[in-house]
C-alpha cells in the first residue's frame, strides 16, 4: 500500500494543511495541487515583477515546517508548484533546506513550456487550433504569454526513481501527481492502463483537497467539523484500486457522496483523458468500507490519446466596471435609466465589449433595506487604456450621482483599468513535446511519450450497459409534489475554459431513473438551466455513479480570466440547478 496524501487544492489553499497532514498520522508522499488553468496567468503576472519567481511562493512556506520531518520520516514530496519556473523553485527548496541544514534531493520535470517553440510547431504545420472553436492560434492579434502542455506521471516516475526526496514540476495534470508515484512504488508498466487509470481516479479524488473531505458538499449540513476540514489521504494499491480517507479525528467526512461529488468535478463523458491513459468513469465502483473510508475498484483503462493538452494564456486586454445598487420600486426602470444615460456620456459602441448585468436579489415589502436592493453592474472591455480609465469611464459613472434613478448609489466608485487575460486550449502531439527530468545532481534525464494511439474500446471495459439501472421512473405513476431539486439531488460544478459542467447525483437507487427523467435530454436541462437555451449541451449518465454529468458549452465564454459572469468558474451553478423546482414523488419525502 502507498499513502498518498494531498495538502493542496489550488495556489491559496490552506497554508497549515502540508503540516497537518506529516503530523497527523502515517503517510508516504505528500502531494500538493497548485495549477489552474487561472494560475498560470497569475503566476506570469507575479514574474513580470520578480522574474526570478513563477512559481508558487507559498510551497516554500510550507517546505520550511515539514522539510526535516519528511527527510526523517523517508516521505517524498510532489508538488506541482513549479507553475511557470520548476527550475526557479527547485533551486529555491535547495536554497532553502541548505538555510535549515538539511540534506535533501530536489528533481524537477521541465518540457511543458511550449512558449519558445510557438513559432517552430506553427511552421511544422501544428495549427493549436482552438479546442472550442477550431480557430487557429495565428488569428490571435495578441501574442502569447504563456503555453504550456499538460504532461503524464513518467516523468516524476523517473525523478523518484533517481532517488529525489522532493519532486517539483511544472504544468502536469493533477492526477499525475499519485500516477508517478504510484507506478514508481508498485513498478507499473506503460501499458497497465487498468492499474494506471485507477491511480487517476485516486489522484482526481484527492487532487481538489477538502473538496472529498466535506469541503463545499451539497449535503453540508451533513458534515461534521466544517469548521476546519481533513485534507484528504489516497490509499493506493498494486492493482490500482484505492481507498480514499483522511487523518483521525479530523473534521470533515469521507463517504460515497462525497467522493462521488468530486469524481464528478470538471468533467466531460464517460473517457476521461489523461497523458497515461484514457480512464472510463463508467466502470468506477465506490464501496464504503467504514467510517471516513471508501474503496475505489474496477477502473478500466485504455490507451491515451496521440494528444497532449496545451493552455495558452495571452492579454486580452483592459477591463473596467461599475456597480450600482437600485433600491425598492421599479427595479428595470431604473436599470434602464442608467443604460440610457451612460449610453449618452460613453461612447460604448466602440468598445471591444459592453455586458450590462442585472441581479434581482430585491424582495417585495422587504424586511431590511438591504433585503430590497437589486445590483447592476456595467462591465467594459477594450484595448485601449485611455477609453475605459478612471477620468473617463469612471467620472461617467459618478457624475449621475445626483441626476439619475432615486436612491442612486455605487457600491464603490470605479478604478483604473485592469489588464485580463485569455484562455486558450488546444492539442499537439505528444510526441513533439520534450519532457526532461533533472535530477538533483544535475544529471538529466529525457522522458519518451507513452507512445501508443488512442483505439477502440478494449472487450469488457464498458460499465455504461447492464449493471442493473434502467430508467425505469413513471411520472404518471404516482403523485408527486413540488420540491427542490436539492431535496435528493446532490451537485457539483466546475469550469473547463468556455464549458461549465454540472455534475448530479442521487444517493438511492431507485430515485436514478426519476433523474434520468428530469436531465436525460437537453430540453430537460434547458428548463432547469434556461442560461442554456442557445448553448450546446452534453449528457453524459454515469450509472455507477447514479450520476448524470451535463455540459454546457460556452456558458463561460472565453473562460474565468476574460469572464464577466457573476460566477466566472460556474462554482455556484450546481447550487442554483438544486434550487429549481421540480416535481418529486411525494412518497419519497416523507
Amino acid at each position: 500500500m502507498l499513502r498518498v496524501a494531498n495538502a493542496s487544492g489550488f495556489y491559496g489553499d490552506r497554508r497549515s494543511a502540508a503540516r497537518e497532514m506529516v503530523q497527523g498520522g502515517p503517510i508516504d508522499v505528500l502531494t500538493g495541487d497548485y495549477l489552474a488553468e487561472l494560475t498560470m496567468l497569475i503566476l506570469w503576472r507575479g514574474r513580470q515583477k520578480a522574474p526570478e519567481t513563477g512559481y508558487a511562493r507559498t510551497f516554500l512556506t510550507q517546505a520550511r515546517e515539514i522539510l526535516q520531518p519528511c527527510v526523517d520520516r523517508g516521505i517524498r514530496i510532489v508538488v506541482n508548484a513549479g507553475g511557470l519556473n520548476p527550475s526557479g523553485l527547485a533551486d529555491a527548496v535547495r536554497e532553502l533546506a541548505a538555510e535549515l541544514g538539511i540534506e535533501v534531493a530536489v528533481a524537477h520535470v521541465a518540457g511543458d513550456d511550449l512558449l519558445p517553440r510557438l513559432d517552430d510547431l506553427r511552421e511544422r504545420g501544428h495549427g493549436l487550433a482552438h479546442l472550442d472553436t477550431g480557430a487557429p492560434l495565428g488569428d490571435l492579434k495578441v501574442p502569447p504569454i504563456t503555453a504550456n502542455a499538460y504532461l503524464g506521471g513518467w516523468g516524476i516516475v523517473a525523478a523518484l526513481e533517481g532517488g529525489a526526496d522532493v519532486v517539483v514540476t511544472g504544468r502536469v495534470t493533477d492526477a499525475s501527481l499519485v500516477v508517478g508515484p504510484g507506478a514508481w512504488r508498485f513498478g507499473w508498466a506503460r501499458d497497465d492502463w487498468d492499474q494506471v487509470a485507477g491511480a487517476v481516479v485516486a489522484g482526481h479524488a484527492i487532487e481538489c483537497g477538502a473538496h472529498v473531505t466535506g469541503g463545499n458538499y451539497a449535503f453540508f449540513r451533513e458534515v461534521p467539523g466544517l469548521d476546519h476540514v481533513g485534507f484528504p489521504i489516497a490509499e493506493l494499491h498494486a492493482d490500482g484500486s484505492s481507498t480514499i480517507t483522511k487523518h483521525p479525528g479530523t473534521g470533515g467526512l469521507v463517504d460515497v457522496g462525497t467522493v462521488t461529488a468530486q469524481l464528478l468535478y470538471e468533467i466531460g463523458g464517460p473517457r476521461y483523458l489523461n497523458p497515461d491513459v484514457v480512464t472510463r468513469f463508467d466502470t468506477v465502483t465506490l464501496t464504503e468500507e467504514g467510517p471516513d473510508r471508501v474503496r475505489i475498484d474496477g477502473v478500466r483503462g485504455e490507451p491515451p490519446t496521440p494528444d497532449l493538452k496545451v493552455g495558452v494564456n495571452t492579454l486580452g486586454g483592459l477591463r473596467n466596471r461599475a456597480t450600482f445598487v437600485l433600491t425598492g420600486l421599479d427595479i428595470e426602470q431604473k436599470a434602464e435609466l442608467v443604460r440610457r444615460q451612460l449610453a449618452g456620456l460613453i461612447d460604448l459602441e466602440r468598445l471591444d465589449r459592453v455586458d450590462w448585468h442585472l441581479v434581482r436579489s430585491d424582495h417585495a415589502d422587504a424586511a431590511t433595506n438591504a433585503e430590497a436592493t437589486a445590483t447592476l453592474t456595467l462591465t467594459v472591455q477594450h484595448h485601449d487604456a485611455a477609453a475605459i480609465d478612471r477620468e473617463r469611464f469612471a467620472g461617467a459613472c459618478v457624475e449621475l450621482g445626483l441626476a439619475s434613478y432615486p436612491g442612486f448609489t455605487l457600491t464603490s466608485p470605479p478604478a483604473d483599468a485592469d489588464v485580463f487575460g485569455r484562455y486558450w486550449p488546444a492539442l499537439v502531439p505528444a510526441d513533439e513535446v520534450v519532457e526532461e527530468v533533472v535530477h538533483g545532481d544535475g544529471r538529466r534525464e529525457q522522458v519518451d511519450p507513452v507512445g501508443v494511439t488512442f483505439g477502440e474500446p478494449l472487450d469488457g471495459r464498458t460499465a455504461l450497459d447492464g449493471i442493473g439501472l434502467g430508467d425505469g421512473y413513471d411520472p404518471d405513476g404516482q403523485p408527486t409534489t413540488r420540491a427542490p431539486l436539492g431535496t435528493l439531488v446532490g451537485a457539483r460544478s466546475g469550469d473547463k475554459g468556455g464549458d461549465a459542467n454540472v455534475g448530479l447525483w442521487v444517493r438511492d437507487p431507485a430515485h436514478y431513473g426519476w433523474l434520468l427523467h428530469l436531465v436525460g435530454d437537453v430540453d430537460g436541462v434547458r428548463r432547469l438551466l434556461p442560461e442554456a437555451d442557445d448553448l450546446e449541451v452534453s449528457i453524459h449518465p454515469l450509472r455507477n455513479l447514479l450520476a448524470v454529468n451535463v455540459v454546457v458549452h460556452g456558458l463561460l465564454d472565453e473562460g474565468v480570466a476574460s469572464a464577466v459572469r457573476p460566477d466566472p468558474q460556474a462554482k455556484g451553478l450546481g447550487e442554483y440547478v438544486r434550487s429549481r423546482m421540480v416535481s418529486v414523488p411525494t412518497a419519497w419525502l416523507t
